[in-house]
């Protein structure tokens, strides 16, 4: 799951940029709405958590702007100004959730997690492929009912993987999904968590490489 932060607050934004990231996420970062506009319009995000108060204007014009010209990536707006007319306006700008300040990470965590969610497959809390199953909102993972151990990076490969069960899945698509901007594309990060995966996940391999291409996940013949 990769989120944008869009925090101007020199010790706030790299503190939660860093809080998400301990929690699993991949997360970019920007301090203005140029640079927010900007990344949303190369990137692919599944939330972007964003201050109202930036060096050149409200948040709420960007997201107005964003739902205007069609893009429905979820934001979770993060700001002090917490009056019941502040919360009205943010819903009404195309704000689909909003959180006032100060905060508790493990909250703002929980809440981005599910915006990503419904963005994701709303109908799919459990993805099963053969006698594997994750469950997305526990993060747990089971395989032939025995519970399995990953890092958070292999728990987003694995379920990106999943989403796509039986198509193939490039490793720049994986890449952008499941790692930030400070990712190098020429690295083999990739190839390093799909073997730990296969490792743990065991006999017989599920995951397929497909040569030139990336990988795919499907059911054992």
């Amino acid at each position: 799951m990769r989120v944008l932060v869009v925090e101007d607050d020199r010790e706030l934004g790299p503190a939660i940029t860093a809080g998400l990231r301990t929690g699993g996420l991949a997360v970019d970062y920007a301090s203005s709405l140029a640079e927010a506009d900007l990344k949303v319009s190369v990137n692919r995000y599944d939330c972007v958590v964003a201050d109202r108060g930036l060096p050149d204007g409200d948040a709420l014009g960007l997201i107005g702007a964003w739902r205007r010209a069609g893009r429905t990536v979820p934001v979770l707006v993060l700001t002090a100004l917490g009056a019941v007319e502040d919360r009205v306006a943010g819903f009404e700008h195309g704000a689909d959730d909003y959180l006032v300040k100060p905060f508790a990470l493990a909250e703002l965590l929980a809440r981005v997690r599910a915006l990503g969610r419904r963005e994701q497959h709303p109908r799919l809390p459990e993805l099963t492929v053969g006698d594997l199953t994750l469950d997305v909102p526990s993060r747990r993972t089971r395989r032939g009912g025995v519970l399995l151990s990953f890092t958070a990076k292999e728990f987003a490969v694995l379920e990106a993987l999943m989403l796509r069960a039986g198509a193939a899945v490039t490793r720049g698509e994986l890449l952008e999904r499941c790692w930030d901007e400070m990712a190098d594309p020429a690295s083999n990060v990739v190839d390093v968590v799909i073997a730990n995966l296969r490792r743990k996940l065991g006999p017989p391999d599920l995951i397929e490489s497909l040569r030139g291409v990336g990988y795919r996940i499907r059911e054992p013949a």
